[in-house]
């Protein structure tokens, strides 16, 4: 009895989680002169990376799973987008949860976190290359695609140096800032998460 109300509880805070992931991928925002506009920065990682470490890395990957399917309501990428950030996700939050499950201490937690932002920035790159930007090309050509990160950086001379100058750290960046404040806030949400906050 006590297992299966254990079990709903972490089929509902999935479920909370992935919502305000949701909620949090709406609010994404551009950084201009750091990286085209048309790629955006979020926290939505953010929620996946607590429900890992709180409730396991099954938890973590449901809670990514969610927002790109509630994401798949109003896609403009035919849901290659939402594929992408999925995968991206996963590479994210599984290797910490992974991690830090093997070993409860705040040493693996942040290997677990730092390893998984390093595998999801360099996935990103062929992420986007294989998956991405094939699509984003049908509505924006590739001159103009190249042309935005050269307004940068024109040094750029094709996707590769784009995705590997640009896309690779920026999603390291955007990995660290949800491992940054996850550390900040883990103590203080973990028990309401897991349920013990007495």
């Amino acid at each position: 009895m006590n297992k299966r109300r254990v079990n709903t509880r972490t089929i509902a805070m999935t479920g909370m989680l992935g919502a305000l992931a949701t909620i949090l991928m709406f609010l994404e925002f551009p950084l201009p002169m750091i990286i085209p506009a048309f790629i955006k920065f979020d926290f939505s990682e953010l929620p996946a990376l607590l429900a890992a470490f709180s409730m396991g890395p099954l938890s973590g990957v449901f809670v990514c799973l969610i927002k790109n399917l509630i994401n798949l309501l109003h896609t403009q990428t035919g849901g290659v987008g939402e594929l992408s950030n999925f995968i991206l996700g996963v590479c994210f939050v599984l290797p910490a949860g992974l991690i830090y499950k093997h070993k409860k201490t705040r040493k693996n937690a942040l290997i677990g976190a730092i390893l998984g932002a390093v595998l999801m920035s360099v996935i990103s790159v062929f992420s986007n290359y294989y998956i991405v930007y094939p699509v984003y090309s049908n509505f924006m050509p590739m001159e103009a695609i190249i042309g935005a990160y050269q307004a940068i950086n024109h040094n750029v001379k094709n996707l590769w140096d784009a995705l590997i100058w640009f896309n690779m750290p920026f999603t390291f960046i955007k990995g660290l800032c949800s491992v940054l404040i996850t550390f900040l806030i883990y103590k203080h949400v973990s028990p309401i998460l897991k349920g013990t906050n007495r």
